[in-house]
Order: C-alpha cells, then structure tokens, then sequence
C-alpha cells in the first residue's frame, strides 16, 4: 500500500521587502485508497502545497516521502522519471495538446520512457472506456465539451499507474451535473487504482466527496 508522509514542510518566496513564508509547518500522511481536499482562500498556498507534493517545486524545509522515499534527494534526471511514474497531475486547463487525438494525449506520459507500448495502449483503451470516452479516442481536444477533455486529463494521469494522483481544481470550468459526473469518475478510478487523491480546490461539493477535508489556513493545514 502506498504512503505519503509529510513532514514539517515550509515554503517562503523572496519580495522587494520580507520574505513571503507561504507554507509554515505542514504535515500530513495519507494512505492507498484515502483522498483528501485541500481548501482555502485564493493565494493561500494550496497550489504551492500541491507542486511540491508531485516535486514539481521543492520545498525550503521538511520532507515528503512516498513509501519512505524522498523523491528530492533525486538528481534532477531521476526526479523525472520517478514523477513520471509515481505522480498523476490533473489540472483545471486539462493542458491536453491539441494537435494529438485523445488516446494519443492519454498516452503522453508513456514517451517518457521512450515509446507507448502494447501494454500502454490497452491501458490507455481501459481508461478511456472506463471514463466515458471509448468511442471518442481518435477526436482532437477541440472537438470535445469541458467536461470531457477533464476525463481525458483523468485518463493521462492513471496511465502510468500512479500511487499519488494531485487535482488542481479539477471541477472549476465545469457546470454543477458535470463536475458530479466527473467528481464521481475521478473516486471510482482512484479507488479501484488503490491510489492516494489530494484535490485543492473552491468546490464545497468535491470537498465533501472526498474522505478528507482540511484548510490551510496561515501556511498550515488545519480541520476544514
């Protein structure tokens, strides 16, 4: 089973006069299958809590470790590849590439390690019906609603079997019956991948979906 473990981490940015400390003191540990929602106020620091749990930015004290791991203690070339296989991003601008059809943007992270295999494409089939979209694989992202290039987005990131799978705002662009239906495909592929979920996001309703809700509040996470 999958672990996160974060310790302590505190994040600060340089301005024209004090330093803004962002984070300050966050700790959190999460299991395979749980799922948490991160809220709070715009520029309170959830997206920067987010970036550094998937090592997209790294934190300036404490630690994150994915079963027991510290993914920091990586050389930049080893970080990558360690992302691409034990992190899974959905973001709220899908950032689907929109000259690729969607089995080819699900299948974006396999080129990482060189080619989509056989087994990357009957992954990425899977995923697909599994979301909805089995009979729109060949379709550019422009031929599609918001709602489905959000579970193309999902799709991508399960593809490489994921133990941590970061949201940020995944429901924000989408009308309320459409963020439910994509709320509860997100859940039901989380939990069938065993895999831990970590949503930042405005949306009360997704909050309330998933298993966890806390609030950063000051740089800290307290009960929301």
């Amino acid at each position: 089973m999958t672990i996160l473990s974060v310790q302590d981490i505190s994040k600060s940015f340089a301005t024209a006069g004090d330093p803004l400390e962002v984070l300050r003191g966050v700790t959190l540990e999460l299991a395979g299958g749980q799922s948490l929602a991160i809220v709070g106020p715009s520029g309170s620091g959830k997206s920067t809590l987010l970036q550094i749990l998937g090592t997209l930015d790294r934190p300036d004290g404490g630690s994150v470790r994915l079963d027991g791991e510290d993914p920091f203690e990586l050389d930049d070339t080893r970080l990558a590849h360690w992302r691409n296989r034990r992190v899974g991003f959905i973001f709220q601008d899908h950032h689907l590439l929109p000259q690729l059809s969607v089995i080819e943007n699900v299948l974006v992270p396999s080129l990482a390690v060189g080619r989509a295999s056989a087994e990357h494409v009957d992954r990425a089939n899977e995923l697909l019906d599994a979301v909805g979209l089995s009979g729109r694989t060949t379709h550019l992202p422009g031929e599609l609603s918001g709602g489905e290039r959000e579970r193309v987005a999902i799709a991508r990131a399960l593809l490489m079997r994921p133990g941590l799978v970061l949201a940020d705002e995944p429901t924000g662009n989408l009308d309320r019956r459409t963020a439910e239906s994509v709320t509860a495909v997100l859940q039901a592929l989380q939990k069938e991948n065993d895999a831990i979920l970590i949503c930042v996001t405005h949306s009360d309703a997704l909050a309330a979906a998933m298993d966890q809700r806390k609030e950063l509040v000051d740089g800290q996470l307290v009960a929301g």
